[in-house]
């Protein structure tokens, strides 16, 4: 099974948001996008068995986003 992260940059908060559509309860944040990986990484196989998810090995894609406004 594959599972899809978002990373969306905040830029009012200054931080990285986790989410997923995949996974029920997926909601992190963090300053730093290494540290929000690993975080991520830490949580997910927790809230999948949370989940009651019956997969033993499974596949995570995170994909990234930011937006910037630049004013000359």
């Amino acid at each position: 099974m594959e599972y899809i992260i978002n990373f969306t940059w905040d830029n009012e908060a200054g931080v990285w948001i986790a989410t997923s559509e995949d996974i029920p309860g997926l909601v992190l944040e963090s300053g730093s996008f290494d540290a929000l990986l690993e975080r991520t990484r830490f949580a997910v196989p927790e809230l999948l068995s949370l989940n009651s998810a019956k997969e033993k090995t499974f596949s995570l894609s995170f994909r990234s986003e930011r937006h910037e406004r630049v004013v000359l």
